[in-house]
């Protein structure tokens, strides 16, 4: 699915917004941006988000390409496979630049080989919650309820490999329980379950969460950051309820084919930092729970990097099978 956005390309525009960052001549033609994840999913709104700010600070052109499919590997396969000139760039995120390296036997694009860090859009979290009915009041209720019925409680997530999932086997890890993992294909369904008492608890986006806790259809007792979040203020982290250092991320940036020329991968991350101080962006990521990150793209090699070590370990010490 292709949308064409922004039009009006201005290379004058661009240098004029970007200043001594900005590279002669660039661009000259439409930029398009690669979403592997379909169209209203929380991945293609953010990336919209930001895109509609570079084009009213740059006047550039910016065509956005929904390509979903395998986990968000079709799309990334996409931006690896394209020419290194700056004009296709992609959203990556934790799952196409971290955990499928170690989730997956084969991917068809290689990270560190075929991908250039750009920048760090923003991060989500999760928050951990269960049945507004449930006995469980706290962290500490359900760790000790797990503990004293290894293998009898339960909770799923929207597939293998999401956050939900990751931060539950985290979860398991570090709180020492043993707990059963049911994966659902999607989100509602696994809440329908949970709503249903089929399950026990469940890690979601706090935005997801936000409108149940509210409802009063379910209960948040942490949420998955190392502080308190805005949108869930009286939510206490994991870390504060006792699982101490316990957090997960769902970040996301954006990369480019190897062997993009770093001017001009400099001029795309100045750009978007600006794009991230817009009040329309901050105001626009506060509402979907998400909050603005910042950083030059060697730092975002780096936060690959971390992320791909910590997930490596989660899914090998979980015994998670492989997918093909």
């Amino acid at each position: 699915m292709r949308n064409l956005f922004f039009r009006g390309l201005s290379a004058l525009a661009l240098g004029a917004a970007l200043s001594a960052t900005a590279v002669a001549g660039y661009p000259d033609k439409p930029i398009t941006f690669v979403v592997p994840s379909a169209a209203g999913g929380s991945p293609d709104v953010l990336s919209r988000l930001i895109t509609t700010q570079l084009a009213r600070d740059t006047g550039a052109t910016l065509v956005v390409e929904n390509r979903p499919g395998a986990a968000g590997n079709i799309g990334i396969a996409l931006v690896k496979r394209a020419s290194a000139d700056g004009y296709t760039v992609g959203y990556g995120n934790i799952n196409t630049l971290a955990v499928n390296r170690s989730l997956f036997k084969r991917l068809p694009y290689d990270v560190d080989q075929d991908l250039a860090p750009v920048a760090h859009l923003f991060d989500l979290y999760n928050a951990l919650i269960v049945p507004a009915d449930s006995p469980v009041k706290s962290v500490q209720d359900l760790i000790d309820r797990a503990r004293k019925a290894p293998g009898r409680l339960s909770y799923g997530a929207s597939g293998v490999g999401t956050t939900g999932h990751m931060g539950g086997e985290l979860f398991k890890s570090m709180a020492k329980v043993d707990v059963m993992f049911i994966p659902y294909n999607g989100g509602p369904a696994a809440i329908q379950d949970l709503l249903g008492g089929r399950l026990d608890y469940l890690f979601v986006n706090t935005s997801e969460a936000a409108p149940l806790v509210k409802s009063g259809k379910v209960r948040a007792i942490g949420v998955s950051s190392l502080k308190r979040l805005p949108l869930m203020p009286d939510v206490p982290t994991l870390d504060e309820a006792g699982v101490k250092g316990y957090e997960t991320v769902s970040w996301g940036g954006v990369v480019a084919p190897k062997g993009t020329p770093d001017d001009v991968v400099a001029t795309l991350n100045a750009a978007i930092q600006k794009a991230l101080q817009a009040p329309d962006v901050r105001a626009g990521l506060a509402t979907l729970g998400a909050e603005p990150a910042s950083g030059s793209p060697a730092e975002f090699k780096q936060l690959i990097d971390r992320e791909t070590a910590k997930w490596r370990q989660i899914i090998e010490s979980a015994g998670i099978e492989k997918l093909d």
